[in-house]
Protein backbone atom coordinates (compact mmCIF):
# COMPACT_ATOMS: atom_id res chain seq x y z
CA UNK A 1 0.00 0.00 0.00
CA UNK A 2 1.22 2.98 -0.90
CA UNK A 3 1.91 5.61 1.94
CA UNK A 4 0.07 8.58 0.24
CA UNK A 5 -2.67 5.87 0.50
CA UNK A 6 -1.73 5.61 4.40
CA UNK A 7 0.74 8.38 5.75
CA UNK A 8 -0.21 7.42 8.96
CA UNK A 9 2.27 4.25 8.08
CA UNK A 10 5.15 6.67 8.11
CA UNK A 11 4.90 7.29 11.56
CA UNK A 12 4.45 3.27 12.49
CA UNK A 13 7.54 2.15 15.09
CA UNK A 14 5.75 -0.50 16.25
CA UNK A 15 8.49 -3.40 16.98
CA UNK A 16 11.36 -0.77 16.52
CA UNK A 17 14.55 -1.19 19.09
CA UNK A 18 15.34 2.29 20.64
CA UNK A 19 18.18 2.99 23.18
CA UNK A 20 17.50 5.81 25.48
CA UNK A 21 20.26 7.66 27.43
CA UNK A 22 19.16 9.89 30.62
CA UNK A 23 15.34 8.09 30.74
CA UNK A 24 14.76 9.45 34.37
CA UNK A 25 15.87 13.04 32.95
CA UNK A 26 12.11 15.13 31.80
CA UNK A 27 13.12 14.73 28.04
CA UNK A 28 14.25 11.15 28.44
CA UNK A 29 10.70 9.90 30.38
CA UNK A 30 8.83 12.00 27.34
CA UNK A 31 11.05 9.54 25.01
CA UNK A 32 10.29 6.55 27.01
CA UNK A 33 6.60 7.05 27.45
CA UNK A 34 6.11 8.12 23.72
CA UNK A 35 8.27 5.07 22.66
CA UNK A 36 6.80 3.19 24.54
CA UNK A 37 3.32 3.97 23.85
CA UNK A 38 4.08 3.80 20.25
CA UNK A 39 5.41 -0.03 20.67
CA UNK A 40 8.92 0.00 20.71
CA UNK A 41 10.86 -2.23 22.46
CA UNK A 42 13.29 -0.18 25.03
CA UNK A 43 16.62 -0.14 26.51
CA UNK A 44 16.87 2.42 29.32
CA UNK A 45 19.58 4.14 30.46
CA UNK A 46 20.00 6.44 33.69
CA UNK A 47 22.68 7.13 36.33
CA UNK A 48 19.73 6.59 39.13
CA UNK A 49 18.76 2.97 39.46
CA UNK A 50 15.63 4.28 41.99
CA UNK A 51 14.33 6.48 38.76
CA UNK A 52 15.41 4.26 36.02
CA UNK A 53 13.74 1.09 37.85
CA UNK A 54 10.23 3.53 37.71
CA UNK A 55 10.21 4.45 34.44
CA UNK A 56 10.98 1.30 32.73
CA UNK A 57 8.21 -0.40 34.78
CA UNK A 58 5.99 2.46 34.35
CA UNK A 59 6.33 1.40 29.96
CA UNK A 60 6.54 -2.08 30.85
CA UNK A 61 2.86 -1.49 32.53
CA UNK A 62 2.32 -0.19 28.43
CA UNK A 63 3.03 -3.62 27.23
CA UNK A 64 6.28 -2.86 25.98
CA UNK A 65 9.65 -5.02 26.74
CA UNK A 66 11.79 -3.19 28.26
CA UNK A 67 16.01 -3.62 29.73
CA UNK A 68 16.79 -1.09 32.37
CA UNK A 69 20.40 -0.15 32.71
CA UNK A 70 22.07 1.68 35.38
CA UNK A 71 24.83 3.41 34.16
CA UNK A 72 25.80 6.69 32.86
CA UNK A 73 27.57 6.80 29.07
CA UNK A 74 30.69 8.33 30.10
CA UNK A 75 33.52 6.29 28.07
CA UNK A 76 34.05 4.48 25.07
CA UNK A 77 33.83 0.67 26.01
CA UNK A 78 30.35 2.10 27.93
CA UNK A 79 28.93 3.51 24.95
CA UNK A 80 29.91 0.88 22.96
CA UNK A 81 28.56 -1.69 25.43
CA UNK A 82 24.92 -0.22 25.19
CA UNK A 83 24.68 -0.52 22.18
CA UNK A 84 26.00 -4.28 22.11
CA UNK A 85 23.38 -5.04 24.83
CA UNK A 86 20.42 -3.30 22.77
CA UNK A 87 21.58 -6.09 19.72
CA UNK A 88 21.75 -8.84 22.20
CA UNK A 89 18.39 -7.91 23.91
CA UNK A 90 16.31 -7.37 20.56
CA UNK A 91 18.39 -8.28 17.75
CA UNK A 92 19.18 -4.66 16.43
CA UNK A 93 18.89 -1.27 16.84
CA UNK A 94 16.81 1.24 15.52
CA UNK A 95 16.35 4.37 17.42
CA UNK A 96 18.98 6.11 19.50
CA UNK A 97 17.85 9.13 22.04
CA UNK A 98 20.40 11.56 23.59
CA UNK A 99 18.73 12.59 26.45
CA UNK A 100 21.42 12.35 28.84
CA UNK A 101 23.68 15.64 29.62
CA UNK A 102 23.88 18.61 32.41
CA UNK A 103 23.82 22.20 32.84
CA UNK A 104 25.77 24.14 35.46
CA UNK A 105 24.59 28.02 35.52
CA UNK A 106 27.66 30.19 36.45
CA UNK A 107 29.35 34.01 35.11
CA UNK A 108 32.23 32.91 33.43
CA UNK A 109 34.87 34.30 36.53
CA UNK A 110 32.63 32.21 38.68
CA UNK A 111 32.71 28.83 37.10
CA UNK A 112 35.49 26.58 37.75
CA UNK A 113 37.66 25.64 33.85
CA UNK A 114 36.68 22.14 35.60
CA UNK A 115 32.98 22.60 35.59
CA UNK A 116 33.29 24.36 31.97
CA UNK A 117 34.99 20.72 30.91
CA UNK A 118 32.33 18.43 32.85
CA UNK A 119 29.69 20.25 30.85
CA UNK A 120 31.46 19.76 27.59
CA UNK A 121 31.81 16.12 28.46
CA UNK A 122 28.42 15.34 29.58
CA UNK A 123 26.66 17.14 26.61
CA UNK A 124 29.49 16.49 23.57
CA UNK A 125 31.95 13.85 24.07
CA UNK A 126 29.14 12.27 25.88
CA UNK A 127 27.00 12.60 22.40
CA UNK A 128 29.54 12.22 20.00
CA UNK A 129 30.45 8.41 21.86
CA UNK A 130 27.34 7.42 21.47
CA UNK A 131 26.47 8.53 18.21
CA UNK A 132 29.64 7.12 17.30
CA UNK A 133 28.66 3.68 18.87
CA UNK A 134 25.20 3.72 17.21
CA UNK A 135 26.22 4.69 13.64
CA UNK A 136 28.48 1.59 13.52
CA UNK A 137 25.81 -0.71 14.14
CA UNK A 138 22.92 1.01 12.36
CA UNK A 139 25.43 0.94 8.86
CA UNK A 140 25.49 -2.17 8.80
CA UNK A 141 21.72 -2.54 9.44
CA UNK A 142 21.18 -0.42 6.35
CA UNK A 143 18.63 1.91 8.69
CA UNK A 144 18.73 4.01 11.92
CA UNK A 145 17.66 7.10 13.66
CA UNK A 146 19.73 9.16 16.40
CA UNK A 147 17.75 11.79 17.49
CA UNK A 148 19.86 14.13 19.75
CA UNK A 149 18.81 17.01 22.23
CA UNK A 150 20.31 20.66 21.67
CA UNK A 151 18.43 24.09 22.99
CA UNK A 152 17.32 26.74 21.92
CA UNK A 153 20.12 28.01 23.32
CA UNK A 154 22.62 25.88 21.62
CA UNK A 155 21.26 29.17 18.34
CA UNK A 156 20.86 31.97 21.38
CA UNK A 157 22.89 33.21 24.34
CA UNK A 158 21.66 34.32 27.89
CA UNK A 159 23.36 36.93 30.09
CA UNK A 160 22.85 34.79 32.86
CA UNK A 161 25.79 32.32 32.65
CA UNK A 162 25.11 30.05 30.67
CA UNK A 163 29.01 29.86 28.44
CA UNK A 164 29.07 25.93 28.94
CA UNK A 165 25.74 25.41 28.63
CA UNK A 166 25.28 27.51 25.35
CA UNK A 167 28.72 26.28 23.95
CA UNK A 168 27.72 22.71 24.21
CA UNK A 169 24.73 22.69 22.52
CA UNK A 170 25.91 24.65 19.42
CA UNK A 171 28.54 21.64 19.29
CA UNK A 172 25.63 19.54 19.38
CA UNK A 173 24.36 21.80 16.98
CA UNK A 174 27.59 21.26 14.50
CA UNK A 175 27.59 17.19 15.20
CA UNK A 176 23.89 16.91 13.99
CA UNK A 177 24.46 18.36 11.00
CA UNK A 178 27.80 17.14 10.32
CA UNK A 179 27.24 13.87 10.88
CA UNK A 180 23.79 13.94 9.41
CA UNK A 181 25.75 14.91 5.95
CA UNK A 182 28.38 11.49 6.54
CA UNK A 183 25.66 9.18 6.84
CA UNK A 184 23.50 10.62 4.20
CA UNK A 185 23.82 7.74 1.73
CA UNK A 186 23.83 5.41 4.32
CA UNK A 187 19.88 4.77 5.76
CA UNK A 188 20.77 6.00 8.87
CA UNK A 189 19.26 9.79 9.92
CA UNK A 190 20.82 12.32 12.90
CA UNK A 191 18.63 15.12 13.70
CA UNK A 192 18.20 17.36 17.16
CA UNK A 193 15.10 18.27 18.84
CA UNK A 194 15.74 21.90 20.63
CA UNK A 195 13.20 22.54 23.17
CA UNK A 196 13.43 25.90 25.28
CA UNK A 197 11.32 25.86 28.49
CA UNK A 198 8.91 23.00 29.24
CA UNK A 199 7.09 22.05 31.97
CA UNK A 200 9.34 19.69 33.86
CA UNK A 201 10.80 19.33 37.94
CA UNK A 202 13.38 21.55 37.41
CA UNK A 203 11.38 23.97 35.57
CA UNK A 204 7.81 23.66 37.50
CA UNK A 205 8.43 27.16 39.64
CA UNK A 206 8.17 28.85 36.48
CA UNK A 207 4.24 27.93 36.41
CA UNK A 208 3.57 28.43 39.65
CA UNK A 209 1.23 31.25 40.31
CA UNK A 210 3.97 33.31 42.37
CA UNK A 211 4.98 36.74 42.67
CA UNK A 212 8.37 35.75 41.16
CA UNK A 213 7.43 33.01 38.73
CA UNK A 214 4.72 35.22 36.99
CA UNK A 215 7.23 37.84 36.66
CA UNK A 216 9.71 35.76 34.97
CA UNK A 217 7.42 33.54 32.85
CA UNK A 218 5.72 36.68 31.86
CA UNK A 219 8.82 38.08 30.57
CA UNK A 220 9.92 34.69 28.77
CA UNK A 221 6.67 34.43 27.18
CA UNK A 222 6.58 38.24 25.40
CA UNK A 223 9.19 36.57 23.27
CA UNK A 224 7.14 33.50 22.34
CA UNK A 225 4.45 33.93 19.53
CA UNK A 226 2.55 31.14 21.26
CA UNK A 227 2.17 32.70 24.62
CA UNK A 228 3.01 29.87 26.81
CA UNK A 229 5.71 27.49 28.24
CA UNK A 230 6.03 23.84 26.90
CA UNK A 231 4.66 20.99 27.90
CA UNK A 232 5.97 17.30 27.42
CA UNK A 233 3.50 16.54 25.10
CA UNK A 234 4.62 19.66 22.89
CA UNK A 235 7.73 17.33 22.16
CA UNK A 236 5.90 13.79 21.14
CA UNK A 237 5.44 14.79 17.95
CA UNK A 238 8.59 15.89 17.04
CA UNK A 239 10.18 13.13 18.27
CA UNK A 240 8.06 10.47 16.56
CA UNK A 241 8.87 11.99 13.46
CA UNK A 242 12.49 11.90 13.75
CA UNK A 243 12.21 8.18 15.22
CA UNK A 244 10.01 7.33 11.91
CA UNK A 245 10.13 6.50 8.78
CA UNK A 246 8.26 9.97 8.12
CA UNK A 247 11.70 11.67 8.55
CA UNK A 248 13.73 9.34 6.42
CA UNK A 249 14.44 12.86 3.92
CA UNK A 250 14.92 15.07 7.06
CA UNK A 251 18.54 14.68 7.99
CA UNK A 252 21.26 16.84 9.83
CA UNK A 253 18.67 19.10 10.99
CA UNK A 254 17.63 21.42 14.47
CA UNK A 255 14.15 20.71 15.08
CA UNK A 256 12.52 24.01 17.21
CA UNK A 257 10.27 22.98 19.71
CA UNK A 258 9.49 26.15 21.23
CA UNK A 259 6.82 27.53 20.60
CA UNK A 260 8.44 30.11 18.09
CA UNK A 261 10.60 31.32 20.32
CA UNK A 262 13.96 31.35 17.85
CA UNK A 263 11.98 32.58 14.86
CA UNK A 264 11.13 36.55 16.49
Amino acid sequence: MSVMSNPLSMFDVKGNVALITGASGAFGMVAARVLAGAGCRLVLVAGNQEACDQIAEECRGMGTEVTAVNTRPTDEDICNGLVAQAVEAYGRLDILVVASGMNKVALINDMTPDVFKSVMDANVNQTWLLSRAAAAQMKRQGYGKIVLVSSARGLLGHPAGYTAYCASKSATDGITKALGCELGASGVTVNAIAPTVFRSPLTAWMFEDTEEATKVRNGFLARVPKGRLGEPEDLAGPLLFLASKASDFYTGHILYADGGYTAG
